[in-house]
Formats: C-alpha cells, sequence, structure tokens
C-alpha cells in the first residue's frame, strides 16, 4: 500500500529532467480557464490521431468488434471522437494534479452518493468497480472528493512520473494499492475500506477466463473480482465520470450496489462483469478507452483480431 513519499534527490538526474519538464508544461497549461483548457485538449487529440496510426487501427478494430452493425459514419464519428477525448484526458490529468479543490468542485455534479453511503454502512468493505473512461484520472480525484478511498494501480517505471502520479492521486484519496498486491487489497476491504479497481481491461492469460463482451464471445476478463469478492465479501458498486456532451463539465455517477453476483462459478461472475462493464461504456462509447487492446489475449490455437 503506498502514500506519497518523501521527494528524494535522486529525482533530480538527468534521465528525469524530460519528465520534469513535460510535468512543468502541464503544470502551465492548466493555469488557463478550463473552457479554453478543454478545447486545447480536443484539438490536439485530433491533431495526434495523423501521428498515432497504430493507435488508430487498435481503436477502430475495436469498434468494430463490438459493434458489428455500426454504420461507417458512426464508425468514424466514434473514432474523431475518441481521439478529441484523449487530448482532453491529458488536460484533466493537469487538472486532477495541480487544481485547488475549490476549483475541481465548481466542475461536476454528483448522481447516486447516497449508493456508495448505504454501501458503506456498518463499517463493509466496498469494491468500487472502475470503468477505462478516458476522463479516468480526474474521476478519481473528483470521487475522493466525495468519498476518499483507495484505488489498485500499476506502478510506473519512470521514478520521476511514479512520484509525481502517486502525489497527484493522494491529493483528495488514502492510498494507492498495487494490483498484484491481493493481500492489500482484501485487508483494505476488510477493514471497511472502499477500493477502486478495474476488471475492464486484458491482463493477459494468467488469473484471467473468457467471457462474452459486446459481439465478441471470449474476452479475457480478469478473475479479480472473483476472487476479491470471495476472500473480501464487500459490496460492489460501479463509479464512472462522463465527460458532459456540450463540455461543460461532468457528472459522477454512482449505481446502486450489485445484486445476484455468481460467488460461486467463476465463467458466471466474469460474464456478469462484463454485462455491468458494457452497460456503463454504453454512457458515453466515444470517451472509452478504445486505444487498449482488449481482446489481445484469444483461447489456444486461436489467432489474433489484431492482424
Amino acid at each position: 500500500m503506498k502514500k506519497t513519499g518523501k521527494f528524494r534527490s535522486k529525482l533530480l538526474h538527468p534521465r528525469y529532467w524530460l519528465t520534469w519538464f513535460g510535468l512543468g508544461v502541464l503544470w502551465l497549461l492548466v493555469q488557463l480557464p478550463y473552457p479554453a483548457l478543454i478545447r486545447l485538449g480536443a484539438s490536439a487529440g485530433k491533431l495526434s490521431r495523423h501521428f498515432l496510426k497504430r493507435r488508430e487501427r487498435i481503436t477502430r478494430r475495436n469498434i468494430e468488434l463490438c459493434f458489428p452493425n455500426i454504420n461507417e459514419e458512426d464508425k468514424e464519428l466514434m473514432i474523431a471522437g475518441n481521439f478529441a477525448s484523449l487530448g482532453m484526458a491529458l488536460a484533466e490529468t493537469g487538472i486532477a494534479w495541480f487544481w485547488s479543490d475549490a476549483r475541481v468542485r465548481r466542475l461536476f455534479q454528483v448522481n447516486g452518493i447516497a449508493n456508495l453511503q448505504n454501501a458503506q454502512s456498518h463499517q463493509r468493505g466496498v469494491m468500487v468497480i472502475g470503468v477505462h473512461f478516458m476522463s479516468l484520472e480526474l474521476g478519481g480525484r473528483i470521487t475522493g472528493l466525495c468519498q476518499p478511498m483507495m484505488a489498485m494501480y500499476r506502478p510506473h517505471n519512470n521514478q520521476a512520473m511514479e512520484w509525481a502520479q502517486t502525489k497527484g492521486r493522494m491529493r483528495s484519496n488514502k492510498a494507492m494499492i498495487d494490483r498484484r498486491d491481493l493481500r492489500g487489497m482484501v485487508h483494505a476491504l476488510k477493514q471497511g475500506e472502499a477500493v477502486w479497481f478495474a476488471p475492464d481491461q486484458d491482463y493477459g492469460p494468467k488469473g484471467s477466463v473468457f467471457a462474452p463482451l459486446f459481439a465478441v464471445k471470449q474476452a479475457a476478463t480478469t478473475n479479480g473480482t472473483f476472487v476479491l469478492s470471495r476472500l473480501a465479501k464487500p459490496a460492489m458498486l460501479t463509479i464512472v465520470l462522463i465527460r458532459n456532451a456540450d463540455k461543460s463539465g461532468y457528472q459522477l455517477i454512482i449505481q446502486p450496489e450489485l445484486e445476484n453476483y455468481p460467488y460461486e462459478d467463476e465463467a458466471a461472475a466474469a460474464a456478469y462483469m462484463n454485462r455491468v462493464i458494457e452497460k456503463e461504456i454504453l454512457r458515453a462509447p466515444d470517451q472509452y478507452l478504445w486505444l487498449h487492446r482488449r481482446f489481445k489475449t484469444r483461447p489456444p490455437g486461436e489467432a489474433s483480431l489484431y492482424i
């Protein structure tokens, strides 16, 4: 379990100078008013599409796999919106890490905070099911302003970036837990904490089962939610941050506690969780992280879906 560590002089080594320069530029950019900042981010994201051709191909393929009946015009609009969302995500990361609480609070409305409070009644732990929308970094900051919690994450290989992102994420939350630290997550849940966990990405064949996701009949799905639910017996609910269509701010949507989760059947549990994730993605599909190779892990002997 990690909290912001003390800044160490070795982080000033020349190997990190480019990282600090980039963070400094981001800090300067987010001094702009929100409307200008988000428009600038959207423009940068649209421009990035011309340079990130591999990511564009992955995005296109994911959308085609998940929505095989989508027409060409809607597909192109979703791809364009996704790259605009990518640029806005960079701006939102700066907002999450550098803006004051008072300034962030002016950006969002909350729907369903009572659902989280009810789930945590009687000191019960809550597994917060996260979904990788582009606004995820800001979502963590905003959620923490409503109810400080802990979050699963993957440590950054760059130590300067690791220090900066942990400091930014801890501005309104309690601690970060390495996604490999199963014992730490179980302990936190048993202590009545709310712990954010994202089961919507392809983490490889180890610890995964295949279950349907949209039109893809066999999507590698982490069994992490299944294992944690059996070990810690937490309440489970979803929290997502959706960007308003007019770019005026955000809606933090907290759903009621999930019901009828199949605790005794790993495959049924994976299918159940993917259905939950589908419903959340459909709130704003152009804001989802389609750039990730969600279906890279295939059953033995099956060819890649990205060839």
